[in-house]
């Protein structure tokens, strides 16, 4: 990959950074010549590599793991990644899950719950902790990891997975109003069908998959490197004056 001289040297916080979507990421921005602060919740092996792959490229690194749910840990990872960073330029909000798919029939507050602070709770404990940070520097960035599902509504069963992912979308264009005048755009991506991650190995058939491609215009389904070619473009410095913007990644299936 070339080098992209506006990324060299940023400080780069990814949450889930070492599986499927992010663990991508991280190897874009390594590649890219950033310092990244590697956040994980169950893949230490995955997460310990790409510190020795940054390691092996002279570039700074470090693992940390914590269940972003737990405002403690939150607050925790961020203060981890300062001190072993020496600041933050971007933060990359991937953390998330479906978890199972419950109809609306089935579900308890308790699953409700559950969902909703993995995925947007977490995310707000996480950019709370970051923004004073990211503030320090002239120019700063957030990109938070929404879904088609947030666009489209979801295939059935995953009701309250499409409602926090559609949230997503509206936290980021409160927060880019809210943090723009301290220097911090704020951006979302969110991905249609994206082969080969473990979310899609694990909650869609096969079946599922390949009825989905069919519909896609492009006629292929995506790969992680599809979104964090994307994550790199809106976190980078090339697109200064996009803020509140969400870029859509799913070969045509559904635009606006």
């Amino acid at each position: 990959m070339k080098n992209n001289n506006k990324i060299t040297g940023k400080k780069v916080l990814i949450t889930a950074g070492a599986q499927g979507i992010g663990e991508s990421i991280t190897r874009h921005f390594i590649d890219s010549g950033a310092d990244v602060a590697i956040h994980y919740f169950s893949s230490s092996d995955t997460a310990n590599q790409l510190v020795e792959y940054a390691a092996s490229k002279g570039q700074n690194a470090i693992a940390i793991s914590g269940d972003l749910t737990k405002e403690a840990d939150a607050t925790a990872m961020v203060d981890k990644t300062i001190e072993a960073l020496g600041g933050m330029d971007i933060l990359i909000n991937n953390a998330g899950s479906l978890v199972a798919r419950k109809m609306l029939n089935e579900m308890e507050a308790e699953f409700w719950h559950k969902v909703m602070d993995i995925n947007l709770t977490s995310m707000m404990f996480v950019t709370r902790a970051a923004a004073p940070h990211l503030a320090k520097n002239e120019n700063s960035s957030i990109v938070n990891l929404a879904s088609l599902a947030g666009r489209k509504g979801g295939h059935p069963g995953s009701l309250v997975y499409s409602t926090s992912k559609g949230a997503i979308l509206t936290f980021t264009r409160a927060l880019s109003s809210e943090l723009g005048p301290q220097g911090t755009r704020v951006n979302a991506v969110a991905p249609g069908l994206i082969l080969g991650t473990s979310f899609h190995n694990t909650h869609t058939s096969k079946e599922s998959a390949a009825a989905t491609t069919a519909g896609i215009p492009i006629q292929r389904a995506g790969h992680a490197d599809d979104v964090a070619r994307a994550v790199l473009y809106l976190a980078s410095e090339y697109d200064g004056f996009i803020t509140g913007a969400t870029l859509d990644i799913n070969g045509g299936v559904y635009n606006m």
